[in-house]
């Protein structure tokens, strides 16, 4: 049986679909809230088989109010990825995942939208393209290393790879709309247009939860959880 941890940075933000998932193929998952009253982030490996860092709305790496547990979030990525194990960013979560990889993040005004990811050739097999709500501040800057594994039609990449096994999501791939709601909700701070970005979501989740599950195949394949 494989075990993930998840950190969770908002109340609002959590695996969403993908619980089902995980749960339907007996990979266990537990929680860390760092941002909640004696919540901490692993300070090791431990004895997970994975790593998963969800979005965190209107916080950044580089700019805006900047994630309170981003130390403590690159020293356990790097502890993950030095030791061969898979890593999952959302959002956020890409972000800290790129830099604990050996890149970076630039600037970005916090932003709500529905792209469309479309993989790119050979990556990620019997995945079409899907629909993946973007609600992050800042943007990663990739190392040479990294393959993107899915961009949209303005060729910004939406999917990447660091490494054989961890995965950058730019958006949360197994959203639902009420997460999205309680996000906006949750903050002061909100992105321009939410409310159409809030519309194309709802349109969407039925194509949402079809594509997360070979998508799901695609990613459980590549962080060996199988």
């Amino acid at each position: 049986m494989k075990r993930v941890a998840v950190i969770q940075h908002t109340e609002s933000e959590y695996l969403g679909l993908i619980e089902d998932h995980l749960e339907g193929r007996n990979i266990r998952f537990q929680y860390f809230r760092p941002f909640a009253a004696s919540g901490t982030v692993p300070g090791q490996v431990g004895s997970f088989d994975g790593l998963i860092l969800l979005g965190g709305g209107p916080y950044g790496v580089v700019s805006g109010h900047l994630l309170p547990s981003l130390a403590a979030e690159l020293r356990l990525a790097r502890a993950f990825l030095e030791a061969g194990l898979p890593v999952l960013g959302f959002g956020l979560g890409a972000l800290v995942l790129t830099v604990a990889a050996g890149g970076g993040a630039r600037e970005a005004p916090l932003r709500f939208v529905l792209d469309e990811a479309q993989p790119a050739p050979g990556q990620l097999p019997g995945v079409e393209s899907f629909p993946l709500a973007c609600y992050l501040r800042d943007a990663p800057a990739l190392p040479p290393d990294a393959t993107v594994l899915a961009g949209n039609q303005a060729g910004q990449p939406l999917v990447f790879a660091l490494r054989d096994n961890a995965i950058g999501f730019l958006g949360h791939p197994g959203i639902k709309r009420g997460m999205a709601e309680d996000l906006i909700m949750e903050f002061e701070e909100t992105p321009p247009e939410t409310l159409l970005a809030l519309e194309q979501l709802a349109a969407s989740q039925r194509r949402i939860a079809e594509q997360l599950s070979p998508l799901m195949v695609a990613i459980i394949a590549r962080c060996g959880w199988m």
